[in-house]
C-alpha cells in the first residue's frame, strides 16, 4: 500500500498581497448574490460527536456540498459569480446591485448579448457552469480530460452545454478551451486556475467558493465553537486558497493550523513545498486518481501566494486514504449524521482517521499536534457525482 507523504511548509513568505481578495467583505458579497438565487440554501454543518469520541478529538465537523443547489458539488458558487461579475463589468454595473432576477432578465439579457463561457472540468466545476450559464440564458462549452464518468458528462450536458470528453488530461483541456475562448467571438474563459494575465476570473471563482467558507466560519460560531485544525483538499489549490484565505482573515492573531491534501497522482503543491524555495512545480502525466476532482498538475498562482504564506502542511495522499474516508462517513457510528462523500470530498476523513489511529504517521500528528483538544473542520466538497464508482468504493463491489 503506497505510503501518505508530507512536508512542513518552508516556502519563503511573501507580501501576502491577495489576501485581503479573500477577506470576510468579499467573501459576504459573493455568499449575497448566492443567496439571490431561489436553489440557494445553506448547506449542512455535519457534527460527528460519535466519530470524534472514537478518534479521540474534541470535535469533527464536515461541511457537507452534497446539498448544494441540488448540483451535488460545491463548484457551482464559483463559476456562478464568475460569470456574473464578467457580465457586470461588461455593463458597468456592480455584482452587488445583480442578484438573480437582474440576471436572467430580459432586459439584462438584452443590454449584455450572449456570450459563450469556455472551461475545462473533471466535472464539477462544468456542469456548474453549464448550469450557471444556462439560468442566465448564456452558452457553454466544457471540455473533460480522458476517462471521465459518463455520468459526468450526462449531468453537464444536461445543462444545455456542448460538452466533450478529449484524449488529453485535465491541464491540456484547460490550455485547448482557452484557446477556444479565444478565436470565438464574445468566448469567455471560465477557469478556477489563475497564470500570468488571467487573474480577474480565477479570484472572483475563488471569492465564490467563499459562500462555503463563510457559511461553515457562522456556522461554527453558532455553536460557539472554533476550529483548531482545517483540513482542506486541492487540485489547482483554488478551493484551498478561498478556504485558507478566509480562516486566516477570520482568526487572524491565532489561525488554526491549515492543511492541505492532495492525490498523490498530481500533488504539485507537494512537489512544490518540497522544493522550500516558493517556486511552483508542475506534475505532467495522465494522473490516474479516483479524485477526478483533485486531477490537476499545475496550480493556480493567485492561490499559490496564499498557501505559501499561510499552510502549515502540505500532504500527498493515495487513492486509499479517499477511498476509507468515504467508507466511514458512509457508515456513521450510531448518533451521527451519514454524509455523502464522493472520491474528491472524502480525503479529509480519510485522513484525519489514518493520524488518529495509525502509528506508522505519528510523526505527522505530532507536528500538527492533534489529540483530545482538536477542533477539527473539513470540507466534503461533492457527494457522489459518480454513482456507479461511488458504490463500488463504498460497498466493496468486485
Amino acid at each position: 500500500m503506497d505510503k501518505i507523504k508530507w512536508v512542513k511548509n518552508e516556502m519563503p513568505q511573501t507580501k501576502d498581497g491577495y489576501l485581503p481578495l479573500m477577506d470576510e467583505g468579499n467573501m459576504k458579497k459573493a455568499r449575497r448574490f448566492h443567496q439571490s438565487f431561489p436553489q440557494y440554501s445553506e448547506t449542512p454543518l455535519a457534527d460527528l460527536k460519535e466519530m470524534a469520541n472514537y478518534l479521540g478529538v474534541k470535535d469533527f465537523f464536515v461541511k457537507d456540498e452534497s446539498y448544494r443547489f441540488g448540483l451535488n458539488a460545491f463548484k457551482v458558487l464559483g463559476g456562478s459569480y464568475a460569470i456574473a461579475n464578467y457580465i457586470a463589468e461588461e455593463t458597468g454595473k456592480d455584482v452587488a446591485d445583480l442578484g438573480y432576477d437582474t440576471l436572467t432578465s430580459q432586459k439584462l439579457k438584452d443590454e449584455f448579448g450572449q456570450a459563450t463561457f469556455f472551461t475545462a472540468t473533471d466535472g464539477n466545476h462544468g456542469r456548474g457552469v453549464a448550469w450557471a450559464a444556462n439560468k442566465l440564458g448564456q452558452k457553454a462549452v466544457v471540455l473533460m480530460p480522458k476517462g471521465s464518468a459518463k455520468s459526468r458528462f450526462d449531468n453537464i450536458a444536461k445543462e444545455g452545454a456542448k460538452v466533450t470528453i478529449e484524449d488529453v488530461n485535465y491541464d491540456e483541456c484547460v490550455r485547448m478551451a482557452n484557446q477556444m475562448a479565444e478565436e470565438t467571438e464574445y468566448g469567455v474563459m471560465v477557469q478556477d486556475t489563475a497564470w500570468e494575465g488571467y487573474e480577474k476570473i480565477p479570484t472572483w471563482i475563488m471569492q465564490g467558493y467563499g459562500t462555503m467558507a463563510s457559511e461553515a466560519g457562522e456556522q461554527l460560531a453558532k455553536a460557539e465553537k472554533r476550529p483548531t485544525h482545517i483540513f482542506i483538499q486541492a487540485g489547482v489549490g483554488s478551493l484551498a486558497g478561498a478556504v485558507i484565505g478566509y480562516f486566516a482573515n477570520l482568526y487572524r492573531d491565532n489561525p488554526p493550523k491549515m492543511i492541505v491534501m492532495e492525490a498523490q497522482a498530481a500533488d504539485c503543491l507537494y512537489q512544490s513545498a518540497l522544493g522550500k524555495d516558493g517556486k511552483i512545480r508542475f506534475v505532467e502525466g495522465d494522473l490516474q486518481t479516483i479524485m477526478a476532482g483533485l486531477a490537476c498538475g499545475e496550480p493556480n498562482t493567485i492561490s499559490f501566494d496564499i498557501l505559501e504564506n499561510h499552510v502549515d502542511a502540505f500532504v500527498s495522499c493515495p487513492d486509499w486514504v479517499a477511498a476509507k474516508g468515504m467508507r466511514m462517513l458512509a457508515a456513521p457510528l450510531k448518533g451521527d449524521p451519514q454524509v455523502i462523500s464522493g472520491e474528491s470530498g472524502a480525503v479529509g476523513m480519510g485522513l484525519v482517521a489514518t493520524l488518529m489511529q495509525d502509528e506508522a504517521y505519528r510523526d505527522l500528528k505530532n507536528f500538527l499536534g492533534l489529540n483530545e483538544d482538536s477542533e477539527v473542520l473539513m470540507f466534503s466538497t461533492e457527494g457522489d457525482t459518480d454513482p456507479e464508482n461511488y458504490k463500488h468504493i463504498v460497498w466493496g463491489e468486485e
